[in-house]
This record gives C-alpha cells, structure tokens and sequence, in this order.
C-alpha cells in the first residue's frame, strides 16, 4: 500500500473540522480553493477527518491528475487537533505519518530544533 509520504511535497494542510465524507476529489478540491484559498494543484497533501475521527482522506495532485487516498480505522480513532481559530493547520510529512500511526502529534511536541552559524 502506499502512503502519501511517497510524494515529495513539503507541506500538509489539515482541516481542522470535520468533512462531509460524501465529497470526493471535486467536492475537496473546490473546498481547498474557496474554504482554504489554496492552489489545490500545489505540491502539497490536504488531509480531511469524518466526525468521528476514524476515517481520514488525503487529497493531492500528481503530475496530470488528482490523487485521493483513504484510511478507515476498523478500532479506534484519530488524534485530532481542537477546533483552534484556524480553519487547518500546516504539517511536516514526518507528522502526518505520526497522525496516520495513532500518535497525538497535537499534545506531544518533539525537542525544539535549534540552529547555530558558529561553533565558537
């Protein structure tokens, strides 16, 4: 099976309320356009939850079509983020793996990264 990670793209854009699951790649591609106002052609990954968080869909665009990819959890639910004041939230590939895996991405947060010019 493959994930979304096989792709390149840097950035993951995840809507942070619930999605109608009925909608398909039109109805999410035009949710990314007016909702997010977004380019749903850009290298990136749009990750969509149901209301009851196990089901989750990854809409992106590959070369010359629209990809979606789907995962339903037979046992157990997503760690989602809270309805913040974002409509969706930007993250690292590595973090969407880590959601899809069952881990809490949103109250877990790795070491910060630091950055030196000089070691003297």
């Amino acid at each position: 099976m493959m994930r979304p990670n096989a792709l390149s793209a840097a950035v993951v854009h995840i809507c942070v309320e619930p999605v109608d699951f009925r909608k398909s790649i039109n109805g999410l591609s035009v949710m990314v356009e007016e909702v997010f106002e977004l380019n749903p052609f850009e290298a990136s990954l749009f990750v969509f939850g149901n209301r009851t968080r196990d089901k989750i869909k990854v809409l992106y665009w590959e070369k010359n079509g629209f990809c979606l990819w789907y995962k339903r959890l037979e046992k157990d639910r997503f760690k989602w983020p809270k309805n913040e004041d974002a409509e969706r939230l930007l993250l690292s590939v590595e973090q969407l793996n880590w959601l899809l895996d069952g881990f809490d991405i949103f109250t877990q947060k790795p070491h910060q990264s630091l950055y030196f010019e000089s070691a003297i």
